[in-house]
């Protein structure tokens, strides 16, 4: 698991706010609802270690066909 869960509030816009993804849009493309992705970026709500590993086969699927780049630091 290459995500921390520290880490993920600053993850969460930085992989939804280059894709142009609402948070509703992201939600979706992850599978969970608006509200989850909303307290997880505004930082009122830790991510299970399941939604890290579905936020995590996101990015790696983004990254792999060239939609996503993250900064070296996450």
């Amino acid at each position: 698991m290459w995500i921390k869960q520290y880490d993920f509030v600053i993850l969460i816009k930085e992989v939804r706010v280059p894709l142009d993804l609402s948070q509703e849009d992201f939600a979706r493309e992850i599978g969970v609802s608006y509200a989850t992705v909303n307290r997880w970026e505004n930082g009122r709500f830790l991510p299970s270690r399941m939604a890290i590993r579905c936020v995590e086969t996101y990015c790696d699927r983004m990254i792999e066909v060239g939609r996503l780049l993250l900064p070296d630091d996450l």
